[in-house]
Order: C-alpha cells, then sequence, then structure tokens
C-alpha cells in the first residue's frame, strides 16, 4: 500500500514503516531501513533487536518497546496492532523494528492486515532472516548443489490457539535443509517427530545461538543427540546434510 498524502504534516507523505532489523548483526540491516530509522517520530522494536540499531533514531523520536519475552510478552499482539493503528492515524512516522524479516514468523503480516483493515497506509521493508543468516555465520549454506536443493523454513513455536500444528511428517518428507526458527525449547521433542518421521539418528544437525552477534555459539552433532542437553534461546536449529559442513568465516 502506498503512503497517502497528509497536507498538515511537515513530511507530506507518512506511513507506518514494518522494517526488517536483520537477524542481530547490525550492519546487516538494509539501506533503505537504517534511512527510516534517521527520519523516525516514533519507533516500536522488539526485544532482540540490536541496541546499536535502537541508536541511529533522532534524539526526538519517542521509543516504545514491544518486548515479547518467551512465555511472557510485554504486550500482546492485539496491543501492537492497536498501537501502529493508533500512531499511524495522527499522521506520524511510525518504524515498526522487527527481528529478522517482517514477513518470517514475525507476525508481520498480521500487523499489515491490522494497518489495511483501518486504513492506514503502511510499508513492509524486508530484512534478513536469522533462518539464512544464522547457518551461514556458522560456516553452514542452507543450500549446497548435491547435497541440498531445498529449504524448509518452520517454526517450532505452534500456537495451541490456532487449531493447526506442524506436519513433521511432510517436513521430514521434503528433504533437504530443515530449519527451525523459535524452537529451542522443544528441541528434543522436534528431534524425536524427524526421527519417527524417518529421519536417521545419524542425520547432520546444528544449533546456532545468537546467531550474526559477536558471541555466537555452535553446536554439531547427530539428530539423535539435537536437545539431549537444554538447548539456550535464541537459537536456530539447522538440520541436514550441510550441518555437516563447516565453511568457517566469522570468529566472534
Amino acid at each position: 500500500m502506498k503512503a497517502k498524502p497528509n497536507p498538515t504534516h511537515k513530511n507530506a507523505y507518512m506511513t507506518v514503516f514494518l522494517v526488517g532489523a536483520g537477524p542481530g548483526d547490525p550492519e546487516l540491516i538494509t539501506v533503505k531501513g537504517a534511512r527510516l530509522l534517521g527520519n523516525a517520530e516514533v519507533l516500536v522494536h522488539d526485544r532482540l533487536v540490536s541496541p546499536e540499531l535502537l541508536e541511529l533514531v533522532p534524539d526526538s523520536c519517542e521509543r516504545i518497546s514491544a518486548a515479547k519475552e518467551p512465555r511472557k510478552p510485554t504486550m500482546t499482539q492485539d496491543e501492537i496492532n492497536a498501537l501502529l493503528v493508533e500512531r499511524g492515524s495522527l499522521g506520524q512516522n511510525v518504524v515498526r523494528l522487527k527481528g529478522g524479516d517482517p514477513c518470517v514468523f514475525a507476525r508481520g503480516g498480521e500487523e499489515a492486515q491490522a494497518l489495511a483493515d483501518a486504513g492506514i497506509a503502511f510499508e513492509i521493508v524486508p530484512g534478513i532472516s536469522s533462518a539464512i543468516a544464522a547457518p551461514a555465520y556458522a560456516g553452514i549454506p542452507v543450500t549446497m548443489r548435491h547435497d541440498a536443493l531445498a529449504v524448509t523454513i518452520v517454526t517450532g513455536h505452534e500456537d495451541p490457539t490456532s487449531g493447526r500444528t506442524v506436519d513433521w511428517d511432510g517436513v521430514a518428507a521434503v528433504g533437504g535443509t530443515i530449519v527451525v526458527l523459535m524452537g529451542a525449547a522443544r528441541a528434543a521433542k522436534i528431534s524425536q517427530r524427524l526421527r519417527d518421521a524417518g529421519l536417521l539418528d545419524t542425520t547432520p544437525a546444528a544449533v546456532v545461538h545468537w546467531g550474526t552477534y559477536d558471541h555466537q555459539t555452535v553446536w554439531r552433532g547427530p539428530l539423535v543427540d539435537l536437545g539431549a542437553e537444554t538447548v539456550p534461546s535464541p537459537s536456530v536449529l539447522v538440520i541436514g546434510a550441510v550441518a555437516a559442513v563447516d565453511v568457517a568465516w566469522f570468529n566472534p
């Protein structure tokens, strides 16, 4: 949806920008995302957004944390949607800064729908997803010409209110690389489901904790051992032949 003119404001074109902050390394934000932060009047940001990105907004910018901690949200999604609609209706230049990409398990689609339903102009500014970047920083390419011809990105956090669950049998049947976001707490159960669906115990697996940050850590091992010890959050799980690849280049 293109921005609509607001002749009463110093900038005639105001909107709500749903901006992907990238996976953690502040240098991975897009040029457009950084520019929008520099012009923001209101910033609504997630918990896992790099603090360095928050410093890109003007001193006059109002900062609002929409921090959601595991099983303990500071703001509900409905409250975030209402906030964006409210501030957008005032003609303010609002940046909703979301970790990774706004539309990859970040509920950006729900926020965009709420804005569209309210008639508020908005733009979606894609970001680099941790599903791709965290493995890359761990030396794991999610595709390899002869080893992985497909990538399946799946949530490890199933919403019990949705009435829908992940089809782990179908995920296992696709082949290629499986990347699980928000699956740290359920790593052992995910490992078991995938093995029940036919993946071998010896299938390579990896855990990238705080991917792309200076304090990134990486665990590698067979699928049968995934989750045998507590997997810390936030972590990206990688399962498939490429998890055994180690083209290491990032030395945090």
